[in-house]
């Protein structure tokens, strides 16, 4: 039952991932493909198909957006991302050598990317996230708090607190949060119209232990609210 889900804190959902890779034997490839498929089924869920801003940031977050962008474009959506600081990592790099096989464009103009879109999808920071926003995410969460798009917020919305929110109310206002693996705490705060739970990968032992709820039928993500 959904009432039965717990919500996690930051070190719990960081110890959640290295148990997911150390004991269950995942890898971050696959854990990254499994959300992002999620994420992108969510989106296509409760939106039109039209054109998608994703905002990418430098992680692990980040690597979900680049994947669900890949997944949107077969969806029949059509995304762009806005990526303005891309790791040398060989993970990043592969992810980003998938999209530009989709042909899905990099934008650097910002503000013309959110003029021209219909939806947003915040894919800058996860939970692993502390302090303030440096350049050039700082002006890209501003100009996310002031839009009048629809925005849909990767795990957590970027520049929250993964444990206590956004309790001064300054933070970009997400329409659709999608949790992945397990709601963070901050999510108790999240007043969208959507809730999602992403990421159809969790053992049964670790699923009864957060009270994970069943996924209908071969669906990889589920709405809690």
């Amino acid at each position: 039952m959904i009432s039965d889900l717990k919500f996690l804190g930051q070190k719990a959902a960081q110890q959640v991932d290295v148990d997911l890779m150390s004991r269950f034997g995942y890898t971050i490839e696959q854990l990254m493909e499994l959300a992002g498929l999620s994420v992108a089924e969510s989106i296509a869920a409760e939106y039109k198909r039209g054109k998608v801003l994703l905002c990418i940031g430098p992680g692990n977050n980040g690597g979900d957006g680049l994947v669900a962008a890949r997944h949107l474009t077969q969806f029949g959506f059509r995304p762009s991302l806005f990526y303005p600081v891309q790791p040398s990592k060989d993970l990043y790099k592969a992810l980003m050598l998938q999209c530009t096989a989709f042909k899905i464009p990099v934008i650097q103009d910002l503000d013309a990317g959110l003029n021209e879109c219909d939806l947003i999808v915040d894919a800058i920071f996860g939970f692993s996230f502390k302090g303030s926003p440096r350049a050039p995410f700082d002006k890209a969460l501003l100009a996310l708090r002031e839009t009048d798009k629809p925005i849909v917020a990767v795990d957590i919305p970027s520049g929250w607190d993964v444990e206590a929110g956004d309790p001064q109310g300054t933070g970009i206002r997400p329409d659709m949060l999608i949790s992945l693996t397990a709601p963070k705490l901050c999510a108790s705060g999240f007043s969208g119209r959507f809730h999602y739970l992403g990421g159809r990968f969790v053992p049964p032992e670790m699923a009864s232990a957060f009270g994970i709820p069943t996924y209908p039928d071969t669906s990889n993500c589920i709405r809690l609210a």
